[in-house]
């Protein structure tokens, strides 16, 4: 008899989807969801895949309390023999679990931390998220840094910590986009994602000079939202050199742009793990990144991507330019981090791994 999960989701829709989507061929599967998340799922969701949805408040709503009797009322619906929750450090689903019994629980932790400067952390998320680490019988991280944080931080025993790598996000969105491929544009750098300090923007555009002393024709893309864009550029910037996507961006357009770059960049001061490199490989777009973090657990260096120190805007520079002025560098990069997607990157994979994690999470409930 196949084992029945609820997977249990309040953010990450895309890493919540794309892992349904392949965990539905080895269990019972259940999504339980907040209704906003439905439109993610639009198109995407295996068909197959049954999905109850509750009705969640901002933070500070008393409502909370019905919106949690409600998530709590479908998981005893469903009695799953797992609960599997994406990392959610919203309080009221936080103290529930606290005070209420639950099926053997399985919570992927996406970051152990907030993210300094992160403009929407969860209000006293860094008192209450603990709960969350204590509270389950497994976790999954996506890195050995977040294994090793947990362990020595908070006292979880590596026994209960499993390191699974982030999937593949690329074939979701070109799923979702329904475009024909768009030819790369050889001088043309990507920084995707939400613009916080954290994430080293200022580092790219001071390096942005240096690189195009040797390409003149070299193009950043600035897509996301998040910190005020104008901050960065108080004198204005050259349109020819800078295009900037400070507000919403669909699906088409994200396969667009990640289509039409060289390499996307990630500069970041900090990390934990990183969805944009998992859908720029996706996408077979190498990175360059800081060797920070967890991205130097994802980014293989000189195979499908390169590492720089971070904050070093030298060596940003120098990497930018190694690689665009080198071709079969570029095609050798491209290949391999498709070739990810197809390995540690891919779902069903990651999926077999995740019913490992909950044959232990039964075990240890027993």
């Amino acid at each position: 008899m196949a084992l029945r999960v609820a997977l249990l989701n309040f953010c990450f829709d895309d890493y919540t989807i794309e892992l349904a989507n392949s965990l539905v061929n080895y269990v019972d599967l259940i999504l339980i969801q907040q209704e906003k998340s439905s439109s993610a799922c639009k198109g995407v969701l295996d068909e197959r895949i049954p999905v109850l949805r509750f009705k969640k408040p901002s933070m500070r709503n008393p409502k909370n309390i019905l919106s949690m009797w409600e998530m709590m009322r479908l998981i005893r619906e469903v009695k799953p023999d797992v609960l599997h929750v994406q990392e959610a450090y919203d309080i009221w689903y936080l103290l529930t679990i606290l005070l209420n019994k639950t099926p053997p629980l399985v919570t992927t932790i996406h970051d152990v931390f907030s993210h300094p400067g992160d403009g929407e952390t969860v209000f006293a998320s860094e008192y209450t998220r603990p709960i969350s680490f204590h509270r389950s019988q497994q976790l999954i991280v996506h890195t050995q840094l977040h294994k090793q944080t947990l362990n020595q931080k908070f006292g979880i025993s590596e026994q209960q910590i499993n390191v699974l790598p982030h999937g593949e996000l690329g074939s979701l969105y070109q799923r979702r986009s329904h475009k024909k491929n768009l030819l790369r544009e050889p001088y043309t750098l990507l920084f995707f994602g939400r613009i916080w300090p954290y994430k080293g923007l200022k580092y790219l555009l001071q390096a942005m000079p240096l690189v195009a002393e040797r390409f003149p024709e070299v193009k950043l893309i600035i897509a996301g939202r998040g910190e005020n864009i104008n901050q960065y550029f108080p004198h204005g910037y050259d349109e020819q050199r800078y295009e900037v996507m400070n507000n919403y961006i669909s699906y088409e357009d994200v396969v667009k742009l990640f289509e039409r770059s060289t390499v996307t960049i990630l500069p970041y001061i900090e990390a934990s793990q990183s969805g944009v490199a998992a859908l720029s490989y996706g996408m077979g777009t190498p990175v360059i990144a800081s060797e920070v973090g967890g991205l130097k657990e994802i980014v293989r260096h000189q195979e499908d991507g390169l590492l720089v120190p971070p904050g070093d805007v030298q060596a940003l520079a120098d990497a930018i330019i190694d690689l665009l002025s080198d071709r079969q560098l570029q095609q050798k990069m491209q290949i391999a981090a498709l070739s990810r997607s197809q390995e540690d990157l891919n779902w069903s994979n990651i999926a077999a791994q995740t019913v490992d994690v909950y044959q232990k999470a039964i075990q240890m409930s027993a």
